[in-house]
């Protein structure tokens, strides 16, 4: 049988070619443009959520302060912009860490993010520990892991003084999780 042939409806009498109906065009139509609604909000979606991944966190040199202003031996909570963050960030482009005066021209400075799930640390003075709030972690004034979940010990923020001027080098958030 020829394919070209119109169709038999088995009375001898050939079918007429199919005719697409009112409602099956409207059913196309829509669907297409859905097709076409769902790529123009899904291109820039999907590029939102891959971005990050071929962006380099930038790492700037932050100041902090006059050197003068910390009292050697004493660990402070100072506040910094994340270099990362975008321009409509606002508030929660705000981080901080931990500055500890060691010596006349000497500066540690420990990330406030625990290394387990990166909750905030506190510095108990009394007791010279880190504490973590969320699941117990403690952390020595050195930044090494005392006790609790945290993998590893606090991260540390490479700091310099430049004619009198306290610098500390941000970078991203640094968090472990471990299941």
């Amino acid at each position: 049988m020829n394919e070209e042939s119109p169709k038999n409806s088995g009375d001898g009498n050939p079918e007429p070619p199919e005719e697409i109906s009112r409602r099956r065009f409207f059913e196309k139509l829509s669907l297409a443009l859905g097709g076409l609604c769902a790529a123009i909000l899904g291109v820039p979606l999907v590029g939102f959520i891959i971005a990050p991944l071929f962006r380099d966190a930038p790492d700037e040199w932050l100041p902090i302060g006059k050197a003068s202003a910390f009292q050697i031996g004493k660990t402070v909570n100072v506040t910094i912009e994340d270099p990362s963050s975008l321009p409509w960030a606002g508030v929660t482009s705000k981080s901080a860490a931990w500055l500890r005066r060691v010596s006349e021209e000497q500066f540690i400075a420990f990330s406030v993010h625990c290394t387990h799930m990166g909750c905030p640390v506190r510095w108990e003075a009394g007791a010279e520990l880190f504490m973590c709030p969320c699941h117990g972690g403690v952390f020595y004034s050195d930044g090494t892991v005392a006790s609790g979940p945290p993998p590893k010990p606090l991260v540390r923020h490479e700091v310099q003084v430049k004619n009198g001027e306290v610098f500390l080098k941000a970078a991203p958030i640094p968090i472990t999780t471990t299941l």
